[in-house]
């Protein structure tokens, strides 16, 4: 069974946040790995409206039979070298972490498409 690893923020986990763990789920055994509070900050400018272990908790709940843990505040590469994926998935609007290139990338890659984007997108909800 491919291993999978997504990432991402998770904050408020909503339709389109659960449209792709399930959309995950279908390709293998899943990793995600669940952005820290302080890279959120730093890579947003703005800190989650939940806290780091609240959103992992929220994740784990919602689909107990996903990996799931957090990232590294320094080491973006961290995740791929512990879970070693053979598959990343994209969301349809998620760019690399910073410095990260397509290249830096061990396995395939793909780019899922979007759940209802004007509706379910973490920063359109109030």
């Amino acid at each position: 069974m491919a291993r999978v690893l997504i990432f991402g923020t998770f904050d408020r986990l909503h339709p389109g946040h659960e449209f792709f763990l399930r959309a995950a789920q279908k390709r293998g055994e899943v990793w995600v790995a669940v952005a820290r509070d302080s890279t959120v900050e730093r890579i947003k400018g703005k800190r989650p409206v939940q806290q780091e272990e609240a959103r992992k908790c929220a994740v784990e709940h919602a689909f107990p039979d996903v990996h799931v843990l957090l990232g590294d505040t320094h080491d973006y590469l961290a995740p791929f070298r512990a879970v070693q994926p053979d598959l990343v998935l994209l969301g349809y609007d998620q760019a690399l972490p910073p410095g990260i290139f397509e290249e830096d990338i061990p396995c395939a890659m793909e780019r899922l498409p979007s759940h209802k984007p004007t509706k379910y997108k973490s920063s359109l909800l109030p």
